[in-house]
Formats: structure tokens, C-alpha cells, sequence
């Protein structure tokens, strides 16, 4: 099992192989640039649900298909204990967009609107982390 940051440093590289982002290197790591980071976590309303964990993680993979998504992963809690983490989620959507512009427009993509209509009775909770770089 690597590291979270042995990890990222691996998907970032398959990234720039596959000609998705730009990474300024720094050692055996790397950075993602120039991209804006849109992260979800979903808190299921029937949280011990193998079905609706199945039909949100369902629904996640038909809304990949926008087209100004770069890259995205969908997640669940690592088995991590730390006082610092929270675990109380059931499922994380993360999605890379080359700006700001792009994260805009799949807020209003046929696809996402579908997805928050077919899928919404589902969770309970949803939280949004939006990131750009670090000036």
C-alpha cells in the first residue's frame, strides 16, 4: 500500500504522461498546476446502504462523462485513524478542470443537472472543497 503522498505523486506523473496537466517537479514529488480542484463528500441518508452507496457511486460514473472534467476519482474513507481525519463520509467525488471557467460550465451541464436530480434523494449531507494554486 503507498503513501498519500507516494500516491499522489504517481497519479500526477500518469497525468502529465497522458498529457492532463502540468507538473512542476520538485525532488520524487510533483505538483498540479494551473488547475482548479473540485472536491465532494456525500453523506448517504441511509448511511449502512449497500444499494444507495452502489447507485451514488453509479451516478458519479455517468456524471465523468462531462466533458470539461480533466481527471476525477471517485472515493471512500481510507481505513486512517488520526484525530485529524474525518471518516464520517461515505463516498468523495474528486474532479480536476483546467480553470475555473470549465468547473462553471459543468455546474450547468445537462449531465450534473441530471445527476443532482436523479441521484440527490440519496444523501443527507454534501460538502464542496473548491481549490486553486496558491499564489
Amino acid at each position: 500500500m503507498s503513501t498519500r503522498r507516494e500516491f499522489i505523486s504517481n497519479i500526477g506523473k500518469a497525468m502529465v504522461a497522458g498529457g492532463l496537466v502540468t507538473l512542476a517537479e520538485k525532488g520524487d514529488s510533483a505538483m498540479i498546476e494551473n488547475k482548479f480542484i473540485h472536491h465532494v463528500y456525500f453523506w448517504l441518508k441511509n448511511a449502512g446502504s449497500k444499494e444507495d452507496r452502489a447507485k451514488l457511486i453509479e451516478g458519479l460514473q455517468k456524471l465523468s462523462k462531462v466533458k470539461t472534467i480533466k481527471t476525477f476519482h471517485i472515493g471512500q474513507p481510507a481505513d486512517t485513524n488520526r484525530e485529524v481525519i474525518d471518516r464520517s463520509y461515505a463516498i468523495s467525488w474528486f474532479t480536476m478542470f483546467d480553470n475555473a471557467a470549465d468547473q462553471q460550465s459543468y455546474q450547468v451541464d445537462p449531465i450534473h443537472l441530471k445527476f443532482v436530480e436523479d441521484y440527490s434523494h440519496l444523501w443527507s449531507k454534501v460538502i464542496v472543497y473548491d481549490s486553486v494554486d496558491a499564489k
